[in-house]
């Protein structure tokens, strides 16, 4: 943990000395932390769009094995893999690392003598010790969140702590200043509103912080989920909303639309308010980059549609035309009969014809010259069918048996 608290805990200390203001330094941080995981933000947005994407293939796999789960698995892995869509190289594992940065971030706000004021252990136990026995009723609240109460009261007894601590810094012996808005951001939200002391801006802002935060959440993955399901198009290009509807991703993703929201608001009221600005200002930057990256891959995937739906018309529009010269010839032939037309009979008639065509021209020319030549006699078919002579055999000879028959 010490990996990401130290420089965490760096650059929160950095921010807040250069704007002396706690709020507008958990803001700048949030920011510069989404700007850090932008590329991790895409490569999840990425994956998540592809899963969306690939639907109807997986709907068909399904289909395809429904009885042997086993194969449906392997199979839609290997497409999985294929269309780089694992939840290994992004998607929901990766979306996930926002969550884990709120472990250190925690540490650091639950200890920010430690972490911010740059004091060991050992010394802002003795400052919390100090104070504590000044002014026992500071610290009616959870003893876990000891230095936060601690590190704002600093100033007004640092003349004891001082006593107690000579080597301590000056910079220490200044506290830090946790109002924001007219908010004490080191303050725990307060959940059942029955129990405040008063209506005031002090306890509505606070208890309005967590749920504006788990609000920000629901209308991000709401939005989130609108836009994967927009890219799930059939083979010809055309959105399917019919196949968003059954997949497996919409199912989760309306699960876990409102799973995440309601942990964020349970952490809302547990942590200072100053953990649930982190968390609100980082998901509306996150709605924003969303937004910019969906925008650029859905040029990709439009690009990819608009090919796919441009192809699917010239096949209708080629087989629109088949069928009408289809219908033509129904229309003229609506008896159906057809000439024989085989490719040998049209070679045949081919060959006769050129044959023709070469006689004609010998007997003009000749014909010229004034040379007269006898035609050939036509040599008749012995089955009396010129297209088919030998239909009766090679030797068949009508008048063979002829002269014999007629004399008996």
């Amino acid at each position: 943990m010490q990996i990401i608290t130290v420089p965490f805990s760096w650059l929160l200390s950095f921010l807040y000395d250069l704007t002396n203001n706690y709020g507008v330094a958990l803001i700048i941080f949030a920011a510069l932390v989404q700007l850090i995981l932008l590329p991790i933000s895409a490569k999840s947005k990425k994956s998540m769009m592809k899963m969306s994407r690939i639907q109807p293939k997986i709907q068909k796999i399904q289909e395809k094995y429904a009885d042997d789960k086993q194969k449906q698995n392997e199979a839609i892995q290997q497409l999985q893999r294929e269309e780089g869509a694992t939840m290994g190289c992004g998607g929901c594992l990766w979306s996930f690392i926002p969550l884990l940065i709120l472990i250190p971030l925690l540490q650091i706000i639950r200890q920010p003598i430690v972490y911010l004021l740059g004091e060991s252990v050992e010394n802002a136990a003795k400052i919390v010790e100090v104070i504590k026995a000044a002014n026992p009723s500071l610290f009616s609240g959870n003893s876990y969140y000891a230095e936060v109460v601690a590190a704002q009261w600093i100033p007004h007894y640092a003349e004891l702590i001082k006593a107690e601590l000579p080597e301590i810094s000056a910079a220490a012996l200044e506290g830090i200043n946790f109002t924001f808005l007219g908010l004490d951001l080191g303050a725990m939200p307060q959940f059942n509103i029955f129990k405040w002391s008063a209506y005031d801006w002090t306890h509505i802002g606070l208890f309005l912080i967590p749920v504006l935060s788990a609000g920000q959440q629901v209308l991000s993955m709401f939005i989130s989920q609108k836009t994967n399901n927009s890219v799930i198009t059939d083979e010809n290009g055309m959105e399917d909303k019919e196949t968003a509807k059954k997949s497996q991703s919409n199912q989760s993703s309306k699960v876990m639309m409102w799973i995440m929201p309601l942990f964020s608001l349970w952490i809302g009221f547990t942590v200072p308010a100053g953990l649930s600005v982190y968390w609100f200002v980082g998901g509306v930057i996150r709605m924003a980059e969303d937004f910019m990256l969906t925008k650029h891959y859905r040029k990709i995937y439009d690009a990819e549609d608009a090919e796919r739906l441009k192809k699917h018309l010239e096949e209708e529009a080629i087989e629109a035309e088949k069928e009408r010269l289809r219908a033509e010839k129904r229309a003229a032939n609506p008896n159906g009969i057809t000439e024989n037309t085989s490719k040998k009979k049209l070679q045949k008639q081919q060959q006769q014809a050129e044959e023709a065509a070469k006689a004609a021209a010998k007997r003009e020319y000749d014909a010229k010259r004034g040379i007269v030549t006898e035609e050939a006699p036509e040599n008749q078919a012995l089955s009396g069918i010129p297209e088919r002579p030998y239909c009766k055999g090679r030797a068949y000879d009508p008048n063979r048996y002829g002269s014999s028959a007629t004399e008996e």
